[in-house]
């Protein structure tokens, strides 16, 4: 098909696969396909081809120009696939990530500034001085040693290594590399068995009690403060009601849902439905980019029930958990740390209200496949952690074992 390659073009291009040359200037051409990702191509001899960009990035006339460039460069004697492979094999790691990973994961995962900070962090010593073409299984598996030795957790570098799979598989994909230089390397064994870190009993009532005293506290600073500031005829500050900022709803939200700190955070008012008894967490929010349900417990309720009475929101848009500036927080490492050491708790992370949450169900009597429902996970092996929980059911089964 021969057309002239124009914003006029773009507006009504044909369903396609079809590609259309230009009638202005040959060799240019625009490959249209029924994904929706149109490409500019510069054809400069039989089955000799250079990608230019795509529609979603470059204007006809910025296409134009550069497939008229790489055109005159070749009636000059260039290559322009060895020029691309030149340049190819001059990117470093540390330049892919900064001008082609870092600019795709910035828009296209919610983790994205995460994944790239921890790349930099993790491999920068390693590798970021390295072309692309030069990584290889055995720079991974020397860091991955170095690590292990350092006592990095297994978890944590598998976690580090699929990060590093990720990037390097977009490198393939974008033809910056020929092969993946991972292909071979596989995940470090971990031990599914291992023990699951939840709150005792005693330890449970003790962050209970740090909680309800905290507020207690802050209640007692705020009324001190109002009478100060009364007895000096200063305005005084709204009194503080059950709960004097965010923490308490958060933590017990998070012990009685076992959502995610990043779940818990990104909550809006529309997503709580406390006629119902449940929240919902939004694609958008969650890791595994699915949407799902949890009901509410009477505990997480009330919870909500009394936060809302004090937040008082006006618009079922607002952010459940603000901060200063209204926009969702960002963190609670500082507050959260200040409340395990009040409750002498050691080796809690916040991450593990929701291993407490999935434990207490399982030893409750609640089968694997409904906490998996629960927690959001898509498949069952990373629920089966708990398993060693609720032994009845392997109990049961050697009972039928009758001896002779």
């Amino acid at each position: 098909m021969r057309a002239l390659i124009g914003v006029d073009l773009l507006r009504r291009l044909p369903p396609g696969p079809v590609d259309i040359r230009d009638v202005k200037l040959p060799g240019f051409l625009l490959r249209v396909r029924p994904s929706g990702t149109h490409s500019y191509y510069a054809q400069y001899g039989r089955g000799r081809w250079s990608l230019i960009g795509t529609t979603r990035v470059l204007t006809p006339p910025e296409a134009r120009e550069q497939a008229r460039q790489i055109l005159a460069d070749v009636a000059k004697g260039a290559d322009p696939a060895a020029t691309k492979r030149a340049e190819r094999a001059r990117i470093t790691f540390e330049t892919f990530i900064a001008e082609h990973y870092e600019p795709w994961a910035s828009a296209q995962r919610k983790t994205g500034a995460e994944q790239t900070a921890r790349l930099r962090a993790v491999f920068g010593p390693t590798l970021h001085s390295l072309r692309l073409d030069q990584i290889s299984a055995f720079h991974v598996e020397r860091w991955r040693s170095a690590r292990l030795k350092a006592d990095i957790q297994p978890t944590t570098v598998n976690r580090d290594l699929s990060t590093l799979r990720g990037a390097l598989s977009r490198a393939v994909e974008w033809r910056l590399l020929t092969v993946h230089p991972l292909a071979m390397v596989k995940a470090s064994k971990v031990d599914r068995g291992a023990v699951v870190r939840y709150l005792s009993a005693d330890e449970e009532a003790r962050l209970l009690a740090a909680l309800a005293g905290r507020d207690e506290h802050r209640r007692a600073e705020r009324d001190h403060a109002n009478r100060w500031r009364e007895e000096r005829g200063y305005p005084t500050w709204p009194a503080f009601g059950t709960y004097t900022d965010h923490l308490t709803p958060i933590v017990l939200l998070a012990l009685h849902t076992g959502l995610r700190r990043g779940e818990l955070l990104a909550l809006r008012w529309a997503d709580v439905d406390l006629v119902a008894a449940r929240v919902t967490v939004r694609g958008e929010a969650a890791k595994s980019g699915q949407t799902r349900h949890v009901p509410l417990n009477v505990t997480a309720a009330a919870a909500l029930a009394t936060w809302r009475a004090a937040m008082n929101p006006d618009t079922s848009e607002a952010i459940v958990f603000p901060g200063a500036d209204g926009a969702a927080l960002a963190d609670i490492k500082k507050a959260w740390g200040a409340l395990r050491n009040a409750a002498h708790i050691e080796h809690f992370r916040f991450h593990d209200c929701r291993h407490d949450f999935a434990s207490k169900l399982v030893m409750a009597g609640v089968d694997l496949n409904t906490v998996r429902e629960l927690l959001g996970h898509a498949d069952i092996k990373m629920v089966l952690r708990y398993a060693h929980l609720a032994p009845e059911h392997m109990r049961a089964a050697v009972a039928k074992l009758i001896t002779a």
